[in-house]
């Protein structure tokens, strides 16, 4: 009996001894550099290195839930995800629930990107009634109007990655892509090959949002970010996998 009771007090010991993980939602669109998924779990990429370097900072283990973007705002309102990167407050009309946005830690960067490069400047504003590639659940703002309208209507695929794959099979003429993700894109196409960067859709200043629960260490989450951006050591992620160093904002 000593001996079953001496192992239960050692795990229980244990068990309260362990802090609970912080758990970040990772969008399943994502793709290089911003995550790397094999098998379904982030290996690398800025996101990934920035949300393992701000758990550890913060002393907490990581935790991934790779998620569909249309299911990461339910899992964060039912409690199932602490930490929500990649995003901004334009993007949320009505965001339900108690949370706290970090400061913007990196500019997002959308582009029109074209197989061929335009003779004459291109605006999104004035193309011709077509169909463009989008991310599934994606929101762009700026062209919100247009898709509303009718001039232009969107040709969803489940990742930033296949949008770039349909552009280059010639679904369609045009597609919304990030920047570093269009860079990232480029590297592996032969030359003559390489998409072209047609014009800049918008620019958004992306940060974190945290959960507000007493389980959460949320003061401390924002505190860790904001040194993490000062410091210089978010630039230097972005730089790693992207070999630019960003503007500051």
């Amino acid at each position: 009996m000593r001996v079953v009771l001496g192992t239960l007090w050692m795990m229980t010991t244990a068990c309260l001894a362990a802090p609970a993980p912080l758990r970040f939602s990772v969008s399943d669109s994502w793709a290089m550099p911003m995550v790397q998924l094999e098998d379904g779990r982030p290996t690398q990429g800025i996101l990934y290195d920035l949300m393992l370097s701000l758990a550890t900072q913060v002393g907490r283990p990581a935790q991934f839930h790779v998620l569909a973007r249309a299911r990461i705002s339910t899992a964060m309102q039912n409690g199932d995800i602490d930490v929500r990167c990649y995003v901004t407050q334009a993007w949320f009309e009505n965001m339900s629930g108690d949370y706290t946005w970090s400061i913007p830690l990196m500019v997002q960067r959308n582009l029109l990107v074209s197989t061929q490069e335009p003779v004459q400047p291109v605006q999104a504003s004035k193309l011709a009634p077509q169909s463009i590639g989008t991310v599934l659940n994606y929101r762009y703002t700026s062209l919100d109007p247009l898709f509303a309208s009718g001039q232009l209507a969107r040709d969803d695929a489940r990742s930033e990655e296949q949008v770039l794959q349909k552009l280059v099979a010639g679904r369609f003429k045009f597609a919304v892509s990030n920047e570093w993700i269009l860079d990232r894109f480029n590297q592996r196409m032969p030359v003559g090959k390489k998409l072209h960067k047609v014009a800049v859709i918008d620019e958004q200043k992306i940060g974190c949002t945290v959960r507000n629960d007493p389980d959460v260490p949320v003061q401390r989450i924002l505190r860790t970010l904001l040194r993490m951006k000062m410091s210089g050591e978010i630039d230097e992620i972005i730089k790693l996998y992207t070999g630019e160093t960003p503007d500051k904002n």
